[in-house]
C-alpha cells in the first residue's frame, strides 16, 4: 500500500514531467549570458549536438603552473570576452575565489592558424560566438578574462597529434573540450589559444565481449555508446561498469581530457598525446598489469594538464540478475547518514546509496509536480540474485527502522525502479525551478565514511542559516556528497555568501582527514585549498612532473597547480 501511495505521488502531473527537458534548457539557458545563448542557435554544421543536459558530476580538468598575470599592457585581446570588470575582482594567490580567471595572453601567430586550416581544413572555426562558446563553460560559475582564439575540430589521433605539435612550436596554449559540463572553471582559457574540441571523434574502436572490455574515442556520449554496444551484440548483456546516466556524463565530458570519481576504476589503458605531439599508450589490455609507472592513473588525474586523451579501454560488466531499488525517509538528515553508514558497514553487496536532503525532494516536488514526503530521503539499489537482492532489501529496512526511518518502498519492475531513479538523475535541474534565474555553485567534498554523518549534520546547520537556497545531495555509500548553492550572480553578495558556504565546508571536511573535491576535480576553483589538502611537497612534485612533459605550459595551463608553487 505504502508503495502504491509512493507511485501514485510519482505519476501525478504526467504533463509536468513530460515538459521538464524543456524546463531544463529554459532554466540553464536563463542562467547564461545573451551571447551564450543565442551562440547556441549559431552553431557551425560539423559541430556534434549532444543529447541534452547531462548531469555534471563532476568534472574536472587541470592544467599547470602558469601563475595569473593581466592581459597585455596593450589594452583588450581582441579574444577578450565581453562585460567582465577586470578591477574589482582579487586575482591569482592560493586565498582567490578564482571567480575570475586572468592569464598571460599573447595573439596566436597567423603561421599557426595556417598550420591548423592545413590540418582539419573546414573543422576549424574562428567565429567570435563559437570561441565565446568554447570559452564559458555550461554549468561553472567562473569566469575567465579571455576566450579561445581558434576552436578546432579534429577526425583522428593523427589530427590531434600534428594540432598539438604545431601549437608547441608556437608556445600556445591548448585547452581541450568535451561536453562543458565542467564546474571548477575547467574548461575556460584565461590566456586564450586554441581550444580542441573532442566531440567529432566518436567512434567504438573494438569491442571484446570475451575479454569483457570496450576501446572507443573520447568524443562518445555515454547514450550513443550504450546504443551501439547494443547493436554490436544484439542484446543488452553488457554495460559499462558504471550506471547509464554517470557513464553519459564522464563518457561525454571527461574522456576528452580527464576522468574523474569511481570512473578511473573501470579504466584499463588510454592512448595520449603529449605535449611534444607523442602519442603515448599508458598500459596493455589486460585486466592487471604491473609493468612500469602507473601511467594511466597519472593521465587520469592530470584534468588536461598533461596531455590530450584519444582512445580508451574500459571495463564491461554484465548486468546483474536481478536489483530492487528502495526509498526511505527519515526525519533527519543525521538519521539517513547514519543508516548509509550502517548499511554499509554492514556488508551488504549496495551498488548505490544517494541521499537528498528536504529541500532538494521540494525542488523535485516544484519542478515535477511530484507530492513527494519532503524530508531527508536515502535512495538504495541492491544487485545479485532474486533471492539475494530481496534478503539484503529486508535487512536494510531493518537498519532503517531502528533509524527512525519511514515509509520505506522498494521497487523490482524495471518501470517502476526506472521511475523511482528519476528522482535522483533530475535532482540538479530539479533545483532551478526554485530560483530559474540563479546560478549554482556545486561543492564536492569528501570524508572517511564514519565521518560522514557529522560532516553533513554540521553543514547542514550552516546551509539552513543562510540566506541562500541550498540542497543536498549525497553518494552516502563513498563519503561524497554536494551542496546545490543558488545565487544571482548579479549580486556580489550572494555569490561571496555561496563561496563562504564551499569555503567552510571544505575546511570541514579537511580537517575530518576529507578531500575538497571527491568527483568533480580542481579546475581553477579548488586550487587554492590544495596545499591544505596535500601539503606543499606533494605540490612541487606534481609541478615538477608538469614541468618535465610540458615544459612550454601548453597544456591546459592556469588549472590544477596552485600559482605560487615553485621547485
Amino acid at each position: 500500500m505504502v508503495f502504491c501511495s509512493w507511485m501514485s505521488r510519482l505519476r501525478s502531473s504526467s504533463k509536468l514531467r513530460h515538459s521538464f527537458s524543456h524546463k531544463q534548457t529554459t532554466s540553464l539557458q536563463t542562467c547564461l549570458a545573451p551571447e551564450v545563448v543565442v551562440s547556441q542557435h549559431m552553431r557551425k554544421p560539423f559541430v556534434s549536438s549532444w543529447p541534452g543536459p547531462l548531469l555534471p558530476l563532476a568534472l574536472a580538468v587541470s592544467a599547470g603552473s602558469l601563475a595569473f598575470r593581466s592581459c597585455d599592457d596593450n589594452g583588450l585581446s581582441y579574444c577578450q570576452a565581453p562585460n567582465f570588470d577586470q578591477t574589482s575582482k582579487r586575482i591569482g594567490g592560493k586565498d582567490s575565489t578564482n571567480y575570475l580567471v586572468k592569464g598571460s595572453y599573447k595573439k596566436v601567430p597567423q603561421e599557426l592558424i595556417d598550420e591548423l586550416k592545413a590540418i582539419c581544413k573546414e573543422n576549424l572555426t574562428m567565429d567570435y560566438d563559437e570561441r565565446y562558446f568554447h570559452g564559458k563553460p555550461q554549468n561553472s560559475f567562473h569566469k575567465a578574462v579571455n576566450i579561445p582564439d581558434v576552436i578546432v575540430f579534429p577526425r583522428s589521433e593523427e589530427e590531434v597529434s600534428k594540432i598539438v605539435a604545431s601549437c608547441n612550436k608556437y608556445k600556445v596554449p591548448i585547452v581541450p573540450y568535451g561536453g562543458a559540463t565542467s564546474l571548477e572553471g575547467h574548461t575556460l582559457s584565461p590566456s586564450g589559444g586554441v581550444c580542441i574540441d573532442m566531440t567529432l571523434m566518436k567512434q567504438v574502436k573494438s569491442l571484446n565481449v570475451k575479454d569483457m572490455d570496450v576501446v572507443i574515442e573520447p568524443g562518445l556520449d555515454g547514450w550513443s555508446l550504450t546504443n551501439t554496444l547494443n547493436l554490436m551484440v544484439c542484446s543488452s548483456l553488457w554495460i559499462l561498469a558504471l550506471e547509464q546516466p554517470l557513464v553519459e556524463c564522464v563518457l561525454h565530458v571527461a574522456l576528452v581530457l580527464w576522468l574523474y570519481g569511481t570512473m578511473r576504476e573501470n579504466v584499463i589503458n588510454l592512448k595520449v598525446v603529449l605535449a611534444n605531439g607523442e602519442v603515448v599508450k599508458t598500459g596493455s589490455r589486460a585486466r592487471k598489469s604491473a609493468a612500469g609507472y602507473d601511467l594511466t592513473r597519472l593521465m587520469i588525474g592530470s584534468e588536461g594538464t598533461l596531455g590530450v586523451i584519444t582512445e580508451v579501454t574500459l571495463r564491461l560488466q554484465k548486468i546483474p540478475q536481478h536489483s530492487v531499488v528502495a526509498m526511505c525517509n527519515f526525519p533527519t538528515i543525521k538519521d539517513a547518514a547514519d543508516v548509509a553508514i550502517a548499511t554499509m558497514l554492514s556488508g551488504i553487496q549496495v551498488s548505490r546509496v544517494e541521499l537528498l536532503d528536504e529541500v532538494q525532494v521540494r525542488a523535485i516536488n516544484l519542478a515535477n509536480g511530484k507530492n513527494l514526503p519532503e524530508a531527508p530521503t536515502l535512495m538504495f539499489e541492491f544487485i545479485g540474485t532474486e533471492a539475494y537482492s530481496r534478503e539484503q532489501t529486508l535487512i536494510v529496512q531493518k537498519i532503517a527502522q531502528e533509524h527512525n526511518g519511514s515509509n520505506f518502498v522498494f521497487a523490482e519492475d524495471p518501470e517502476a525502479k526506472k521511475e523511482l531513479w528519476k528522482i535522483r538523475k533530475e535532482a540538479l535541474w530539479a533545483c532551478f525551478a526554485m530560483e530559474p534565474n540563479f546560478e549554482a555553485m556545486i561543492t564536492d567534498v569528501c570524508v572517511p565514511l564514519s565521518r560522514l554523518a557529522d560532516l553533513i549534520s554540521r553543514s547542514k546547520q550552516e546551509l539552513d542559516s543562510s540566506s541562500l537556497v541550498c540542497t543536498v545531495i549525497a553518494h552516502a555509500g563513498d563519503g561524497n556528497f554536494y551542496t546545490v548553492v543558488l545565487f544571482d550572480p548579479n549580486q556580489e553578495e550572494q555569490r561571496k555568501e555561496a563561496e563562504r558556504l564551499n569555503h567552510f565546508m571544505v575546511h570541514a571536511a579537511l580537517d575530518m582527514e576529507g578531500t575538497c573535491t571527491g568527483e568533480h576535480g580542481v579546475g581553477t576553483g579548488k586550487m587554492k585549498y590544495l596545499e591544505k589538502e596535500l601539503g606543499m611537497e606533494a605540490l612541487k612534485t606534481m609541478k615538477r612532473i608538469k614541468a618535465a612533459l610540458d615544459p612550454n605550459d601548453i597544456m591546459n595551463p592556469g588549472k590544477l597547480i596552485p600559482p605560487h608553487v615553485c621547485f
